[in-house]
């Protein structure tokens, strides 16, 4: 795997797409921390349902059996800051 900070793979991205199409993953980190991967996409895309059939056939997944409804989704308030001003004061 392939480690390389935000600037590096702004300057360097058809570099960096070039390994990737070759088999490498690249891990973009800012400030070293890790923030974004970037990987080969599978040309067979697989449905989700598919995807999930070995985890689903053991039991670690239960998919729902029903659609969601929109109109039936609730927001909720929760008390204290919200997320954007958390973010905004983990950035300083």
């Amino acid at each position: 795997m392939i480690q390389a900070g935000v600037k590096e793979v702004k300057n360097n991205l058809s570099r960096f797409l070039s390994r990737v199409k070759t088999g490498d993953e690249v891990l973009i980190t800012e400030r070293g921390k890790p923030i974004a991967r970037i990987i080969k996409e599978n040309s067979k895309r697989m449905d989700i349902r598919e995807e999930l059939r070995p985890l689903i056939d053991s039991g670690s997944v239960v998919l729902p059996s029903n659609r969601l409804k929109k109109e039936k989704l609730r927001s909720y308030t929760v008390p204290g800051k919200a997320a954007s001003e958390m973010v905004i004061e983990d950035r300083r």
